[in-house]
């Protein structure tokens, strides 16, 4: 896929764009909305006649101990081959544990036995859909004193043994660097920068606690001016990859969606100036 900006389909506004067509370099669902055979799935397979897209997994548990999920995973192989999406992807993060689900992506510490659990799934992974699937960075809230590599150094000796991609979330940095304490530039340090294949772009709720803000990536909002730039950063440090808009709560109006899309769109066009607007 080009370098273009798209938004996440949701479910407000499939019918609109069904009908409507905006123009979008791409459409992402989430795979767990399109397991079964639905009316929205007809009219996914309708749109993929005119957009590319991609597949955004949220519940394949890549961190998990147990190991992936054999029905899930035929799901979400099933969906994948038949929509023939550019790209496929999900999270650094676990949901399961003995059976059961949690409705939340959890953060795994830093360790060689975390790494071996994400490779040893990505790997099933991989080879069960027949592609190469991109791991998108999570936002973080505390960090694990018994860590023994940094998120981007886990994240690149993951690339060096499972040969996955990399979903660079700009949003997800300035969250995990605010709440942790980090330079969000010195995060992008050491990232390789190949492995890269797409960027999303979100935003995010800001918290008033008796110790201090904390930031939260709820997806309800436009993408605040720093992650504007930091993203800038990362196309200048990167180059152009795939950019997506999240809006996950809060869902406005389509054109406000439509409206980020373009920002992003400009920006690329722009060579990755922040200061880009759409005309």
């Amino acid at each position: 896929m080009n370098a273009v900006a798209g938004i996440g389909l949701r479910a407000p506004h499939l019918r609109e764009i069904d009908r409507d067509r905006p123009a979008l370099g791409f459409l992402e669902i989430h795979a767990e909305n399109y397991l079964t055979p639905s009316s929205s799935l007809a009219t996914v397979e309708r749109l993929r006649a005119d957009y590319r897209f991609s597949v955004h997994a949220v519940g394949l548990s890549l961190g998990s101990v147990d190991g992936l999920d054999a029905v899930h995973l035929a799901r979400v192989a099933t969906l994948v081959k038949r929509l023939e999406p550019d790209l496929v992807s999900d999270h650094l993060s676990w949901s399961t544990f003995g059976g059961r689900y949690f409705n939340d992506l959890l953060p795994l510490p830093y360790t060689e036995e975390a790494l071996e659990v994400v490779t040893r799934n990505l790997d099933r992974l991989q080879e069960a859909l027949g592609r190469q699937v991109s791991v998108e960075n999570p936002s973080c809230y505390l960090d694990f004193p018994h860590s023994t590599m940094s998120e981007p150094a886990f994240l690149a000796e993951l690339v060096r043994r499972s040969g996955c991609g990399l979903l660079l979330d700009a949003n997800n940095i300035h969250v995990t660097a605010h709440n942790l304490g980090l330079d969000p530039r010195a995060w992008l340090d050491g990232l390789p920068a190949a492995a890269i294949t797409e960027y999303h772009l979100a935003g995010h709720a800001v918290n008033e606690t008796d110790s201090g803000r904390v930031l939260i990536d709820d997806h309800g909002s436009k993408v605040a001016d720093a992650v504007w730039a930091l993203h800038a950063e990362c196309l200048a440090r990167f180059g152009p990859r795939p950019t997506l808009i999240e809006w996950d709560s809060d869902i406005p109006a389509l054109p406000v969606l439509l409206g980020e899309a373009q920002r992003a769109q400009a920006m690329l066009a722009a060579g990755g100036s922040h200061d880009a607007r759409a005309a």
